[in-house]
């Protein structure tokens, strides 16, 4: 009886022991719920205490962990499986896989950071002159890339939390609201604007490509597409390529997108000077076009810069491929990603620098809005190799092709975390591929209705200045906290109200 009786007091003790562990777990995983279940910064309600995009909100206090596996004392290895498969960061195609490794980070950093944009240097080069043009392209490199070294170091928290997306980042640092209406529209309409701009650049240049191969009768004489159909096979192309599930996948893809990227660049430039610039005597004093005032003359400054300052793209991209990197205690992300900040803008700068120089040497105030792939077809078209001018265009198409898809990727990410705030679980295969067909409908709509968005470089240069320049100064102080009034307290503070 005694030994019955004990048997029952030494089951109802360890029975006592799991529920307190089992609570203990339970605790512990609403603390840290900043790493389960997403809800849709979409439907982000204004009453939300959410400091981060990817926890679930707590309107009523309650834990926020409102999706938790149930954990039971009968079933409890099996709960707690439940509870280690629940992780929504593996669902969505940022950080589904955190395998990639210096090379890939390169890759990603050089197809988000060249790229069409770049070629309309030489236009700036035009209201700002030598010395102002030179001099503020220099400031806007540096200062850009000490931008990108706070973005690295406050990629991971001292909790080991990682900020693995802009938009983490900044309603961390300004809080939910603030950071939400600060970063959200920014870094959506960059990452959208620059796959619609891609798009209408690319099947435009197919349509010239088209024409070129047609004229020196290297294709068999067929119907001409009109431009927007151009637009419909770029955009069939693009969502074909875009199937891949995650941008640890696209790592080949951005290698591609490196090295056409490099090659067209340098082909427009070398080609421009070699064969002689404009027809006609070069000038390169600064034109300010329109009335001769002083409004005038700023706003053609002005725009001048929003021109130089979209050329820098990718900040709202350092996080995300950042956040693809493995990551442990003895070997954070920090020194590899800045070892690939370094190579990677080493070559972006080695680029952009002759394209711009180079190309305002070569037309000076010859060279048109359009860029200087423009000017090259315009005066040596005729008289040019249009040999030449196919292999441009050859590598431009490609590289659209491919640096669309890492500017798509945090859009895709955005559409997953909806469907999976309400869904609770991973998209299936044909979910995915039915959002990226969504989505590549509706960057052909935008580019059909709006086909001039190239035109208007400056306008979304000034809209990425914030993302690029400011943004990541006030979140270095709001969440590094540098001695007040410090040396890096001063810095970021001038740079971020400038």
């Amino acid at each position: 009886m005694w030994n019955s009786s004990l048997m029952h007091l030494m089951q109802e003790e360890d029975k006592e022991k799991q529920v307190s562990v089992i609570s203990n777990r339970e605790s512990s995983t609403s603390q840290t719920s900043l790493e389960w279940f997403p809800v849709s910064i979409i439907s982000h309600g204004p009453t939300s205490s959410r400091v981060n995009p990817l926890e679930v909100d707590t309107h009523d206090g309650s834990s926020s962990n409102d999706y938790d596996a149930k954990i039971t004392v009968d079933d409890n290895d099996e709960g707690m499986k439940n509870v280690e498969e629940f992780n929504p960061e593996a669902w969505l195609p940022i950080t589904e896989s955190r395998n990639g490794n210096l090379y890939y980070c390169i890759f990603h950093l050089i197809s988000s950071g060249i790229g069409i944009q770049s070629l309309a240097l030489p236009f700036a080069f035009v209201s700002l002159g030598w010395v102002w043009g030179i001099m503020w392209l220099t400031v806007a490199f540096i200062w850009q890339l000490y931008t990108l070294w706070l973005l690295v170091r406050l990629h991971e928290s001292n909790s080991g939390y990682r900020y693995s997306r802009y938009l983490q980042l900044a309603m961390s640092a300004f809080g939910p609201k603030l950071g939400k209406m600060l970063a959200l529209f920014p870094v959506m309409y960059l990452s959208g604007g620059s796959c619609v701009m891609l798009l209408i650049t690319g099947g435009t240049t197919m349509q010239k490509l088209h024409q070129i191969l047609y004229e020196n009768g290297l294709i068999a004489p067929t119907r001409s597409l009109t431009t927007i159909e151009w637009y419909l096979v770029f955009i069939c192309l693009a969502i074909a390529i875009a199937q891949l599930p995650n941008l640890n996948s696209v790592a080949w893809v951005s290698l591609v997108s490196t090295i056409t990227a490099l090659v067209y660049c340098s082909l427009v430039w070398i080609l421009s000077v070699t064969e002689g610039g404009g027809p006609s005597k070069t000038e390169f004093t600064p034109v300010f076009k329109g009335p001769e005032t002083g409004l005038s003359r700023l706003m053609t400054v002005i725009s001048a810069i929003g021109i130089i300052s979209f050329s820098f793209r990718g900040h709202n991209l350092v996080l995300e491929i950042q956040g693809t990197l493995p990551t442990s205690p003895k070997d954070p992300t920090e020194r590899r990603m800045w070892k690939g900040v370094i190579v990677s803008y080493t070559l972006i700068a080695l680029c952009l620098f002759p394209l711009a120089i180079a190309g305002f040497w070569a037309y000076g105030t010859l060279m048109p809005k359009a860029g200087l792939l423009n000017a090259y077809g315009e005066f040596h078209g005729n008289h040019g190799s249009k040999l030449s001018m196919a292999v441009i265009y050859f590598f431009l198409i490609i590289n659209s092709l491919c640096s669309f898809q890492i500017y798509a990727m945090p859009v895709f990410d955005n559409l997953e975390l909806r469907v999976v705030s309400i869904r609770k679980k991973p998209c299936s295969g044909w979910t995915r591929t039915g959002l990226r067909i969504f989505f590549g409908g509706v960057a052909f709509l935008i580019s059909v209705a709006f086909p001039f968005l190239p035109l208007l470089s400056p306008l979304i240069g000034g809209i990425a200045l914030p993302i690029t320049f400011a943004y990541p100064c006030f979140m270095w102080i709001s969440i590094k906290k540098p001695a007040p009034y410090g040396s890096m307290w001063w810095l970021n503070l001038v740079l971020g109200c400038l």
